[in-house]
């Protein structure tokens, strides 16, 4: 498979990186989490580069009663009989519209703890080998979807650190046209750890706190900061 220079770095990572290089936690023996996937995709862009490379994100509907206005990968629970693949590429067709046959996959990241949620989830890297057309199948359930330009996630000015009502805070990126979109959680600290693997992004340093905006907050109560980034998965 010829994949663009510039993704390199992701096949091979995907042969080295750990469970720890990506999350310090790690399910107890007891935990016996449900399982699903999300799907990392990689598009290549007008420059053939990393800069004008692009990444598929989705923003959940802002009315939903958990998780609204979430932007995540594509992704959800994995279902019986099924592959992380199989899932990750299902829930993409279901969210977006995408055609998985134009999806070269590159490979699996190690499964992911959630502890609020007890949710394990594996990331699936692809890259997007033929573009076509993705679009909101279900408003109720997708508000928007983003094709976010890597050059925006790791760009300074771009950088941001969330804070949920708990007290947590962690790194957040601003996406969209306008800059208003708040992308944090568990998929921000995917994409900030795996990133920081690939040797793509700069250092993390001491950017500005913002708190999530009220529509991302329905049903949330303050309580003591958790130890683990609050549940913000899209499975």
């Amino acid at each position: 498979m010829t994949i663009p220079r510039w993704l390199e770095p992701v096949r091979a990572g995907v042969e080295t990186i750990t469970t720890t290089d990506l999350t310090p936690f790690l399910p107890p023996d007891d935990a016996d989490p449900r399982r699903g996937a999300v799907l990392i995709l990689f598009a290549d862009g007008p420059g053939h580069d990393l800069e004008s490379g692009r990444l598929l994100l989705t923003e959940r509907a802002h009315h939903m009663r958990s998780h609204p206005g979430q932007v995540s990968f594509p992704g959800g629970s994995i279902d019986p009989g099924e592959t992380p693949v199989q899932a990750a590429l299902r829930e993409a067709e279901e969210e977006t519209g995408l055609d998985a046959g134009g999806v070269e996959l590159l490979g699996e990241l190690p499964e992911l703890w959630l502890p609020p949620s007890n949710f394990s989830v594996t990331p699936v890297l692809g890259w997007w080998r033929t573009p076509t057309e993705v679009r909101v199948v279900d408003p109720d359930e997708v508000h928007a979807i983003h094709l976010v330009p890597l050059s925006e996630l790791l760009r300074d000015d771009h950088r941001i650190q969330a804070r949920h009502p708990s007290g947590w805070v962690g790194p957040a990126f601003l996406i969209g046209p306008d800059r208003d979109v708040i992308l944090w959680g568990f998929t921000a600290g995917v994409i900030t750890r795996l990133f920081d693997y690939l040797g793509w992004a700069t250092p993390w340093d001491d950017y500005e706190v913002r708190d999530l905006p009220s529509y991302m907050l329905q049903g949330v109560t303050r309580r003591t900061p958790p130890a683990a980034p609050p549940d913000s998965s899209e499975t």
